[in-house]
């Protein structure tokens, strides 16, 4: 009787649904709190936390059901499809929130950054520069595309570490 090899899309959708899963619990509790018009980012710091450590437990758990073997591209296609699903979960949060939950919470973070932005010694040229890229990222759209870019880069990192230190080629 022969066994079927893991694939990589296995582990990558589980360990990918859970990241994203975590990414909006995340989003949810910054927004029912309203830490995020306060300026509060802490909860994101859990996230930093979370992304690399989920990484490399879906590597880990891909090579122990592979029988201990992995090689450099196993690891990076299964740690990017983890970053690349987990990305596409919160994008779709992030849509739905914003056309749907509260269209209008992006212009409150807006007018908030300009508030906290007015009452530095920042040049008011500079301000209205920073405040035309901040209306730009804050698109549903392009800030989904932007954290899916940012998460394939940090996944690649991370799964190109995970699979030096974890290769194991028979």
């Amino acid at each position: 009787m022969e066994t079927s090899k893991p694939t990589p899309g296995k582990f990558a959708v589980n360990y990918g649904v859970i990241l994203g899963a975590i990414m909006i619990v995340i989003a949810v509790v910054l927004y029912a709190t309203d830490m995020l018009l306060e300026g509060k980012q802490w909860p994101m710091y859990l996230y930093y936390i979370l992304f690399p450590t989920i990484i490399i437990l879906g590597i880990s758990a891909f090579r122990k059901h592979n029988g201990g073997i992995l090689s450099l591209k196993q690891a990076i296609k299964t740690g990017l499809s983890i970053a690349l699903i987990s990305a596409l979960v919160y994008a779709v949060y992030i849509v739905i929130f914003n056309y749907i939950i509260d269209p209008e919470y992006n212009e409150q973070i807006i007018r908030v950054t300009e508030d906290a932005l007015l009452e530095t010694d920042t040049p008011r040229e500079m301000i209205e520069k920073q405040m035309e890229w901040t209306r730009k990222l804050s698109s549903p759209i392009l800030g989904s595309v932007f954290w899916i870019a940012i998460s394939l880069f940090f996944g690649l990192i991370y799964s190109l570490i995970s699979g030096l230190v974890m290769k194991n080629e028979e």
